[in-house]
């Protein structure tokens, strides 16, 4: 029988600043800024949510709802060290795990009864191995799928453990509310609703046919899920299998709108590196750059450049995304948010005459060690002289989906 557990760590990234700061426990914590910032939520304690705060909430509509809450900017340093904890937890209790984001994962169980017993018991075993190795609560889902594990451990929440027997999917999954299915946002919600869909045992009744005629691909992925089973392309992968990311990029949203050309080419210079490090991180070469650029009023555009070489250094990155910049803004225009994306990514750099290649070769040097450096003593101890004037705090909300920095996947809205 195959066995899937599903591992979210309850409220993350407030637990870890409970770690450092014993005080905050029991109180309204919310994570990702000052109560009057620009951003979003990226988390909140348990008390914080009494009062309806949650995570990708505006900051300022949290403090309306919760004035009396402690708002903190967030330590992306410290999450990324307690998750590698979970993540080598994970690894020495099987070979088969996805990390899904910095704080979830999911276990291929499959034919380890012998050394660990039934699923329940399994289940309880991994548990208190990551409380005790990192301090932190942690909630575990447990079945034949990685679909109906990822309910039952938002279900098991607070720092539960939940088993679903087998052939008793669809009866767990039949009273929950149709958002309750990964992949279900607000709009298929809403969606769902004029067709009298509004818990999955509704979803459950209709046929493949009518759900494909009228969501398309959305519902054909839905007829499957709707039964606990692992429907939709998020799927197609097998656990523990690494996938290699499509894409890397990093933004910037402004504390207050600038129009300074200075400013703004600094923080571009400054997102250059930051993608520039991943890049090498991962031994990848970019062949597209692409600058995204948001103005006051929220109007958005995105400009992209394809190399003639694929490339994975900050000055190339730098130069492409200024030229970008300097081509698509509206000079004067006051700008809210600034973007940097890479993709078309490739294994190595195409072949180049000698002189380039020496000179591509020992820039590649200097920064794999300016990389050695920000390692050992932070981002901002090296830095590009034309990003001096972009330094900023990564804000926790700006790397999410993705703030461990790795290639991982979320299931999407099929």
């Amino acid at each position: 029988m195959r066995l899937v557990f599903h591992i979210d760590m309850d409220a993350f990234f407030v637990s870890v600043e409970e770690l450092y700061d014993p005080s905050l426990k029991g109180k309204a914590v919310v994570v990702g800024g000052r109560s009057e910032a620009r951003g979003v939520v990226s988390a909140a304690s348990y008390a914080a949510r009494k009062f309806g705060v949650h995570s990708a909430m505006p900051l300022r509509t949290a403090y309306k709802l919760c004035p009396h809450a402690i708002f903190l900017e967030g330590n992306l340093d410290r999450y990324r060290e307690c998750s590698k904890k979970v993540a080598q937890v994970l690894h020495d209790f099987t070979p088969q795990v996805s990390m899904a984001s910095i704080d979830e994962a999911y276990l291929d169980m499959t034919g380890t009864e012998r050394l660990y017993g039934p699923p329940i018991a399994a289940a309880h075993k991994l548990h208190e191995k990551i409380r005790q190795a990192t301090g932190l609560n942690n909630s575990i889902g447990a079945s034949r799928s990685r679909l109906v594990s990822k309910v039952a451990s938002d279900q098991a929440k607070p720092n539960g453990v939940l088993w679903i027997l087998p052939e008793m999917e669809a009866s767990f999954l039949g009273p929950l509310d149709v958002r309750k299915i990964p992949g279900v946002g607000k709009v298929s919600e809403a969606t769902l609703a004029q067709y009298g869909i509004r818990k999955v045992r509704d979803l459950a009744r209709l046929d493949e046919t009518f759900l494909s005629e009228h969501f398309g691909r959305l519902g054909i992925a839905l007829a499957g899920k709707a039964k606990g089973e692992d429907a939709g392309g998020w799927y197609d992968s097998e656990i523990g299998v690494a996938e290699d990311p499509k894409s890397i990029s990093h933004e910037r949203t402004f504390n207050e709108d600038t129009s300074d050309a200075v400013v703004l080419e600094a923080t571009l210079a400054r997102l250059s590196e930051m993608v520039g490090r991943r890049l090498r991180d991962h031994g990848f070469h970019a062949k597209t750059v692409q600058l995204k650029l948001r103005y006051k009023d929220f109007s958005t555009i995105t400009r992209a450049k394809s190399l003639p070489r694929p490339t994975q250094l900050d000055t190339e990155i730098v130069r492409v995304v200024k030229h970008l910049f300097r081509t698509s803004w509206k000079a004067g225009c006051t700008i809210r948010l600034l973007g940097v994306h890479l993709s078309g990514f490739e294994g190595q750099a195409a072949q180049m005459d000698l002189l380039e290649g020496a000179q591509t070769e020992r820039l590649g040097k200097v920064f794999a060690a300016a990389d050695k450096m920000r390692e050992r003593f932070g981002n901002d101890s090296v830095t590009l002289a034309g990003g001096m004037r972009g330094k900023f705090r990564e804000k926790v909300h700006e790397a999410i989906p993705n703030p461990t920095n790795e290639p991982v996947r979320r299931p999407g809205k099929d």
